[in-house]
């Protein structure tokens, strides 16, 4: 299933977090082949909790990626590099209720499992099995103007805590310079 990528253990990857989820965007996505939708996200993290490695991801409850968040077990993050951006792009602000992302992108779907999509052009994914979603709340806020100016609607986002399950790395093809 996992054609086109390679398995790495978690704490051997050598990516800057910051990086590819501030700067270069992620794609979040959830559901199975048959029915899945994808956003864009510049907000997430990673790191070490409850004795395992895991992926922190936001979703609002406006977006439709949220439902398929809510339903699913598994979810996945990936990984592009800087000729996918206008696709990237586009996934985060067109709606998959309204929009057929995958025709207006040229990304392809794949089953990474049985149950969590991936994209045949991402050159990293994590898999990740949701182990606890939670709403941010507007009186959890130490620092008031963060919920004034991201949340003037108090539309908050729900965290989803994933441990990695798996992490994937496009296989490099030999004769590129």
């Amino acid at each position: 299933m996992n054609h086109g990528f390679e398995t790495l253990k978690p704490e051997r990857l050598h990516e800057n977090p910051f990086q590819i989820i501030g700067q270069e965007w992620m794609l979040v996505t959830a559901g199975t082949l048959e029915a899945f939708n994808t956003m864009t996200a510049s907000w997430g993290g990673m790191g070490v909790l409850w004795n395992r490695p895991v992926t922190f991801a936001f979703v609002r409850p406006q977006r439709y990626t949220f439902q398929f968040m809510n339903r699913a077990d598994t979810f996945t993050l990936s990984f592009f590099d800087k000729r996918y951006r206008e696709a990237l792009s586009f996934c985060g602000t067109q709606s998959g209720r309204y929009a057929d992302k995958m025709a207006a992108t040229g990304l392809t779907p794949q089953a990474v499992t049985p149950d969590t999509v991936a994209f045949a052009q991402a050159r990293l994914v994590f898999v990740c099995r949701k182990l606890y979603a939670q709403d941010l709340e507007g009186s959890a806020f130490t620092v008031p103007e963060i919920n004034a100016e991201i949340y003037p609607s108090q539309d908050y986002h729900r965290l989803f805590i994933g441990e990695v399950l798996t992490v994937l790395v496009a296989k490099q093809t030999t004769g590129n310079a």
